[in-house]
């Protein structure tokens, strides 16, 4: 696996792939090198003239990429919910959904349900999304869901007193709390996929500190002067971030649960591996409460017990 890079994604013709948040940084390279190896990719977007535009630089590139914009509000459960029953209508199958779409560390503010931004955003909007999409992904080649957590995980917490942090609100505290509820998701998803017998295979992947626009359009104040500074001086570029998300959606002989991310000094930067989640996003009891609160929370029941022991 060492220096594994995209020009060794294996051929994805015939595969069609959801990418959220595909028109710009991470999202944008996955898309674009899941394309380059044949693969119908759907851009999720928020901003379909955002889209269209990173859609246009894909065809620039690669001008025989099958890539389409549709448009996908991850802080809105109609718009999830109108999303996937029209891309379920025109095809009943799927092969990857990669769950890249995120955002950072924002002042407080609330998702059209009224949940917290970031938890609503990054952590029930993917829920939602992957639990509808998930009959679609059950009938695919090689099924896989991908969701893209961060080393900021690591010292986050699933605060179930308090999930939408109406005490005690900081940017950084929601962050983490969405993205260890990411990694929490993607193993517990594992656990019930296989329990199930199910086909589809449910991954984690983080790009380490990475290069992008989460960083200058969420943050603000100190925060974002020294996110800015970061990324001249420890970031690697979207380019590098992305290929653990890709190693985890493409690569022969990966398994469900695992996780990859890179191999440098506390996994900033470096060469695709497989790391840990830390003891809290594997812990089976808080898999279980959050799955239970988020099925509770945004409607949507996936019909998959949970594993037992």
């Amino acid at each position: 696996m060492s220096s594994w890079t995209a020009a060794q994604i294996p051929d994805q013709t015939g595969r069609r792939a959801v990418v959220t948040g595909a028109n710009s940084g991470l999202g944008l390279v996955t898309a674009t090198e899941l394309a380059r190896k044949g693969a119908k990719v759907v851009l999720a977007v928020r901003t379909t003239s955002k889209g269209e535009q990173a859609m246009a630089r894909i065809r620039e590139d690669i001008p025989t990429a099958d890539v389409e914009v549709r448009e996908l509000d991850l802080s809105s459960l109609d718009s999830i919910r109108a999303f996937a029953s029209e891309l379920t209508e025109e095809d009943p199958g799927l092969d990857l959904l990669v769950n890249n779409a995120g955002i950072m560390m924002t002042p407080p503010q609330t998702t059209a349900d009224g949940f917290e931004l970031q938890f609503g955003t990054n952590h029930l909007g993917h829920f939602a999304l992957t639990g509808l999409l998930l009959d679609a992904l059950s009938k695919g080649q090689d099924p896989r869901v991908v969701t893209v957590s961060s080393i900021e995980h690591k010292p986050g917490h699933v605060h179930f007193d308090d999930l939408q942090l109406e005490q005690g609100y900081t940017p950084r505290k929601a962050y983490q709390q969405s993205k260890m509820a990411n990694a929490v998701f993607g193993l517990e998803l594992d656990r019930r996929l296989r329990a199930a017998s199910s086909p589809v295979k449910s991954l984690l992947a983080h790009p380490g500190y990475s290069n992008t626009n989460l960083q200058s359009t969420g943050p603000t104040g100190i925060a974002k002067l020294a996110m800015w500074f970061g990324n001249r001086v420890i970031a690697q570029g979207a380019d590098k971030g992305a290929l653990p998300q890709l190693h985890a959606a493409t690569a022969i002989g990966v398994k469900g649960g695992e996780f990859y991310g890179p191999d440098g000094f506390q996994e900033f930067r470096g060469a695709v591996t497989e790391v840990q989640a830390v003891p809290e996003a594997r812990d089976e009891e808080i898999a279980r409460r959050l799955w239970s609160v988020s099925e509770e929370l945004t409607g949507v029941e996936y019909g998959l017990a949970a594993a037992t022991v």
